[in-house]
């Protein structure tokens, strides 16, 4: 046994158990199973050509060795992104903690109270420090969460603004450069007119429906926006505010003076810089806009025993139900990163937070008055935590770099220093002694902070926050490592059992590729800095850039989309740019396939292109003769197709290549959406079908941990003839030679998790891949297989294999009163997370279980599915009071001394002998979807309810 090899410890089948799965599946051995799954026409010729695999060792000491390669200076950049401290106690028990960041989506609320009070913690946080009515549970960084504010301000405008097509929108010129840049990408297929300005000069016309705001500037400058919101109000404007979320705890909030709709990013509370992300964006806004909030929400609801339960809240908002409805095509949030960010407020309080606001103010203050001891101009004259120093840039950037401090250069006179939690009096003396020695004169030694303050008074916030008991009660390790644990005990993730969800890819999150996350020399590190402080991070994404590109087949990789959603945008937008290089812009017409995921027409139409949905067969495949009928007819105006390969129905359609060929004979391109990839790795790939462009899912596909719902990373991989149009940033070129302006706020998006996928690409080698590819159809089909006769898989390639995930039907069984939904919860009692439900077929569970599964797993799951199909077949339609419908059971509920149900209390928690050894709880009952949503709460309790109680 190599003990040495990653392979051994990432693929969870053994040698010794492939005779008897190969049996179960009815082939000699898996290349048989895999020729008959894999269309020979697609089948790579040769091995990938990727490094020689890294031991678990190696690659630790590698990764180290190439940090050492970053300079980590003490940055003072700002643009939205500032050193802040993570608190050990967060980044050991959440950070770092299996049972946080290995957690899916919490579709399933039952099993997910812990995470979803987390999120409530957040969402609470961003009402109270905004001033608004509702937050949702994060997105992905500031920029995005700003462009999706415009968005839904667009969709919102009112009936005479859309009749009389109303389409300007106000930026002030005080916004950040990354999100003007951003706004530019959203608004130009919206045909939405940017007009940039001065916000003290500027007037309205009636032709704007919405405007943009920077609080603080991006200088530092604190401006009063009282005036300029009133005469928006006047004319019917709604404003959005860009604020600094820690800012907020000193500032008047956005809310107080009239703002519709506040943004930002938490990335100061506690969550490490990492070369960009990622970061928990916040969006939060006006109760009547409930129905239009991008991303998710989570809310408070009751369970079956009418007890409160957490879920999430007004689903049918979201781009899976509205498809090309929805206004946005947001799906991952930034789960684990808003979880650390709340926790960080949970940890200091309100008066934790005040006492770090007043620090990080009485820092910029103590610098301002040092440097104007020294003869220098600061000419900002109200400002929370950054200066604007008047200066020569051309003296002072040398001597700073010799001292290993970067400032911000605005221009050749004028230098911006934003100052941060983690600024010490000694890093303010460096400051000081550095522009002294640039002008020549005797630094002042500074012995203490300054406590006055330089916000106008009218600024200065008045209103409390954050009193309810849940941020006024652990602020000691022992009790927040407590509260952590009891929230963590509540969620099932992957640290307990296989989480089967097709589409979805849950597998191993292997330990050392998660490590460097809490290295200092990659978490440290702003993106704006110049990228040769950054080499060990250029290292990395040009190596994985290179090997995506390998994997694919394709010319380019742009690693700047941060979520999966994200990438389909940029794809879209990548190909939009690709056909205006022609003089073809006209094209806009997007095939896609009727059983396609929900953001793909949702991401299509954010893109300006027009949905023509196409069918799929009776077998659930493309209908390609609809398929070319459409093509055909939409010839002359045909943009792009995006298809799903393997289908989202688990199936390698033989017709794919036929199909791209299609959509180039008729002068469209190919996009392929890469959430099934895990079955193509090794075996094919998007170019070898036939795509021009494809998204890859690096939290599936690639080991990123889901993190409870998010981070995602959505990188986009391109044929030669879309590089050069690769999205590009204001502040760091990246991007080919005509780059689209940017997708996301950080040149290479979300780096930090980058490092994940890199290690596990090095680590498993072209071998390693490969046979994880192998190992997921062979467990999918081998679980196909074990379920047979008893549960009909609905879909099927053409010699009746699954790929790496397949749909079993449970609509028969209505005849017996249970629906699919009555499975999922059962599922929780046998101590499983329920398969996707539902999707892409309603009444369906759609499983993947991964290579990273054992075969004990593996036949722990199907006795469960087959134990609950003896249920099934004991129900009765006439009689709900049975173990399906009363699932799942609480431990409450069975340790009752009432019991007054058909079956024992063994059969309701522990009905097969696998469970007394490893017994999960759901904390609550079944909850109750429908009363969420007709009574909406999105915070914590007001701390009148504690007084109360």
């Amino acid at each position: 046994m190599r003990t040495d090899l990653f392979a051994l410890r990432h693929i969870g089948i053994r040698e010794e158990d492939l005779p008897q799965m190969l049996r179960t599946i009815r082939v000699n051995s898996v290349d048989q199973l895999i020729s008959e799954t894999i269309p020979d026409d697609i089948r790579l010729a040769k091995p990938l050509a990727l490094d020689t695999p890294l031991s678990e060792h190696e690659y630790l000491s590698h990764i180290q060795v190439l940090s050492e390669k970053n300079k980590v200076f003490k940055s003072y950049i700002g643009l939205g992104y500032h050193e802040s401290i993570t608190p050990s106690v967060i980044k050991r028990n959440i950070l770092e903690n299996a049972g946080w960041y290995t957690a899916y989506t919490p579709y399933q609320a039952e099993i997910a109270q812990g995470r979803l009070e987390a999120l409530l913690n957040f969402q609470t946080v961003i009402a109270e420090l905004t001033g608004m009515e509702l937050a949702n549970a994060s997105l992905l960084d500031e920029s995005t969460a700003a462009a999706e504010a415009m968005t839904m301000l667009f969709d919102v405008r009112s009936r005479d603004q859309k009749k009389n097509n109303v389409l300007k929108f106000f930026v002030s010129e005080e916004i950040l450069p990354q999100t003007l840049s951003l706004l530019k990408t959203r608004s130009t297929p919206l045909d939405i007119e940017l007009i940039v300005g001065n916000h003290e000069s500027f007037e309205f016309g009636d032709d704007y429906f919405g405007a943009l705001l920077q609080y603080p500037g991006k200088h530092g400058q604190v401006h009063d926006y009282a005036s300029f919101v009133a005469k928006a109000v006047e004319k019917n404007i709604k404003v959005a505010v860009a604020a600094d979320i820690l800012s907020l705890a000193l500032l008047t909030p956005p809310g107080e003076f009239g703002a519709d709709v506040v943004v930002g990013t938490t990335q100061r509370f506690g969550i490490p810089l990492g070369y960009g992300g990622p970061h928990a964006a916040f969006f939060a806004t006006k109760e009547e806009y409930k129905r239009s909030i991008p991303g998710r929400i989570i809310g408070v609801t009751k369970d079956t025993d009418g007890k409160p339960a957490l879920r999430m809240a007004l689903q049918t908002r979201e781009q899976h139900i509205k498809r090309d409805k929805a206004t946005s095509n947001i799906c991952t949030a930034q789960v684990l990163l808003a979880v650390m960010a709340g926790m960080y407020a949970v940890y200091h309080g309100p008066k934790g937070l005040k006492y770090i606001a007043n620090k990080v103010h009485s820092t910029a203050v103590t610098l301002a008055d040092s440097l104007e001891k020294l003869g220098l101009y600061q000419t900002n004259t109200s400002y929370f935590d950054t200066i604007s120093i008047k200066a020569d840039s051309s003296k002072v950037r040398p001597i700073a770099e010799k001292y290993e401090v970067n400032f911000l250069y605005v221009d050749a006179d004028t230098i911006s220093i934003a100052l941060n939690e983690a600024t010490s009096i000694k890093d303010l003396q460096l400051i000081v002694n550095i522009f002294a020695e640039a002008i020549g004169k005797e630094a002042i030694t500074i012995n203490g902070l300054l406590s006055q303050s330089l916000l106008e008074n009218k600024l200065v916030r008045t209103s409390t926050f954050l009193e309810n008991s849940v941020f006024n009660s652990y602020h000691s390790e022992t009790e927040l490592m407590r509260y952590i644990k009891k929230l963590e005990r509540k969620d099932l993730a992957l640290n307990h059992s296989m989480i089967s969800l097709g589409s979805c890819t849950m597998k191993l999150n292997a330990a050392s590729e998660m490590l460097p996350l809490s290295m200092a020399r990659w978490g440290n590190i702003h993106p704006f800095v110049p990228v040769e402080q950054a080499e060990g991070y250029q290292i990395i994404l040009k190596e994985l850039e290179r090997d995506l590109n390998i994997i694919t087949g394709f010319a380019g990789t742009s690693l700047q989309p941060n979520s999966g959603a994200q990438g389909e945008f940029a794809g879209l937008m990548v190909i939009r740019a690709y056909h205006e290089s022609r003089g073809e812009g006209h094209r806009n017409i997007c095939l896609i396939p009727a059983s396609a995921h929900g953001t793909n027409p949702a991401s299509a139409v954010m893109a300006g292109m027009k949905v023509v949905v196409t069918k799929t067969d009776e077998n659930g495949n493309i209908d390609v003769a609809d398929l070319a009928e459409k093509a055909e007819l939409h010839k002359d105006n045909l943009s792009a197709l995006m298809v799903t390969y393997p289908s989202t129905h688990g199936v390698f359609e033989s017709s794919i290549k036929e199909i791209t060929k299609l959509i180039h004979d008729n002068g469209g391109q190919v996009y392929m959406d890469g959430a099934n990839m895990n079955a193509q790795v090794g075996l094919t790939n998007p170019a070898t079908i036939g795509a021009d462009v494809c998204h890859l899912n690096l939290h599936k596909t690639f080991a990123i941990p889901h993190g409870g719902g998010g981070p995602g990373v959505g990188p986009i991989c391109v044929a030669e003839q879309l590089v050069p149009f690769l999205p590009g940033n204001p502040v760091i070129k990246t991007g080919g030679d005509k780059a689209i302006t940017a997708i996301s706020a950080a040149p290479w998006g979300s780096s930090l998790v980058c490092l994940i996928s890199y290690g596990y690409i090095k680590m498993l080698g072209e071998n390693g891949l490969t046979q994880s590819t192998k190992t997921a159809i062979l467990n999918a089909n081998y679980i196909k297989n074990k379920l047979s006769g008893k549960f009909d898989v609905l879909y099927t390639g053409e010699r009746g294999r699954a790929a790496h995930e397949m749909i079993i039907d449970c609509r028969p069984f209505k005849e017996n009163g249970i629906e699919v939904t009555d499975i999922a919860k059962r599922l929780m009692d046998y101590g499983f997370h329920a398969p996707t439900v539902s999707f892409p077929v309603a009444g369906t569970l759609m499983i993947e279980p991964t290579e990273s599964e054992s075969l004990a797993e593996l036949d722990r799951f199907c006795s469960a599915m087959l134990s609950i199909r003896e249920e099934i077949d004991a129900a009765s339609a006439e009689d709900n009071n049975n173990a399906l419908k009363n699932a799942p059971h609480t431990l409450e509920m069975v340790t009752n001394d009432k019991w007054e149900f058909p079956y024992t209390r063994q059969q309701a928690a522990f009905p097969l002998p696998y469970i007394l050894e490893n017994k999960f709880w759901p904390s609550v009952r079944r909850v109750d979807d429908t009363y969420g949503d007709r009574n909406l709460i999105c915070t914590c309790a007001p701390i009148e309810a504690y007084a109360e109680a």
